[in-house]
């Protein structure tokens, strides 16, 4: 079945790489579905659905997406797009922390997504809140498996360091086992992080063999926060990394333009200039910055997949493109003057 899986990949042009040490296999390159959910703009319906079409014609065959993404929405549109693919032929991953209640139509609240369903969030990263917000994935996406379950923006960089202690101790004492339960009744077939952060991964892998880690903006060619300790920690450990946010928001696609974002904020001065410098790397070598910063990652044996997410075929179309010109590890190494490392996280949270 697994087997199956992997061919199915390379019919359409495109490697696999397994997770962890599970016979699990993904897509060198995945589809994240946050702007199917209406991230910052509204994504209609045939929009999503024609973004999709376009993502399994380029032979992508693993999909991830999340409850909060929408507030639901995310989740039936792909459920939706996957129902008549043969079950074997993707790979899916959904995330556990956050609990969907229903709100009047009055009460959605602004999470940066358009036109989302009539839903709140309420965290919670305990066994029965793990073992519940999988019944009800299972419901919205309207498919009865799951191969990977991310527990999602644990960590201080969401919570703040008080609160997340909180929620670290729901995980600790009951939420991995729900997880662990799952896996070995061959509900899911992998389960791990998917967070924007690396020291709570460092914190849950002290206590845990976690299969994965959906880390976004950690491992860049701009940003190598996770190079230090956790890259060495995944090796000695199993652990296989889904790279996402490749363009740190937009600023490695950009280029250091006004209005430039990095870590979902305005980017400074000292960013813009490294990025400046990377563009003209680019440029010497004939590539656009957005071609090394896609395919980066994917130099380092223990990244499985990056994880690429658009609203727009176009961009889709064009990402893959960029996924196909010839970048050299020599290229690769011009780069590393101008990296730089996230600060440490104070108490309060990064991103509200």
């Amino acid at each position: 079945m697994r087997e199956g899986r992997i061919l199915a990949g390379r019919r359409q042009g495109m490697q696999t790489r397994k997770i962890g040490r599970t016979n699990l296999a993904v897509t060198e390159y995945s589809f994240g579905t946050a702007g199917l959910g209406g991230l910052y703009r509204e994504c209609t319906r045939e929009a999503a659905m024609a973004t999709l079409d376009s993502a399994w014609g380029s032979g992508i065959r693993y999909y991830d997406t999340a409850p909060y993404y929408g507030l639901g929405l995310a989740e039936r549109r792909v459920g939706d797009f996957l129902r008549d693919k043969p079950r074997d032929s993707y790979v899916l991953s959904t995330k556990v922390g956050r609990l969907l209640h229903p709100v009047a139509d009055d009460k959605v609240p602004d999470y940066s997504y358009v036109k989302a369903l009539n839903f709140d969030v309420s965290y919670d990263y305990g066994y029965d809140a793990i073992m519940r917000s999988v019944e009800m994935s299972y419901a919205r996406l309207g498919l009865n498996r799951i191969d990977i379950l991310y527990v999602h923006d644990i960590g201080g960089y969401t919570h703040g360091a008080a609160r997340n202690a909180v929620y670290l101790r729901q995980l600790l004492d009951s939420g991995l086992k729900a997880l662990e339960e799952l896996k070995s009744s061959g509900a899911i077939s992998a389960y791990g992080l998917g967070v924007n952060e690396v020291p709570v991964c460092l914190d849950v892998m002290r206590h845990a063999d976690i299969d994965c880690i959906l880390l976004a903006g950690r491992y860049t060619l701009l940003d190598r926060s996770a190079v230090a300790e956790l890259i060495p920690l995944c090796q000695k450990k199993g652990t296989s990394l889904v790279v996402g946010g490749v363009f740190n928001s937009g600023i490695l696609a950009t280029g250091p333009v006004e209005g430039a974002h990095f870590d979902y904020m305005p980017a400074t001065e000292e960013v813009r200039t490294k990025v400046a410098a990377m563009k003209r790397l680019a440029g010497e070598r004939g590539l656009p910055l957005a071609a090394p910063a896609l395919q980066f990652p994917l130099a380092t044996p223990q990244v499985a997949s990056v994880l690429l997410g658009t609203a727009k075929p176009s961009s889709l179309e064009r990402n893959m493109e960029l996924a196909q010109k010839t970048i050299t590890a020599e290229d690769f190494a011009a780069f590393e003057p101008y990296t730089l490392v996230a600060p440490a996280l104070g108490a309060e949270a990064v991103r509200v």
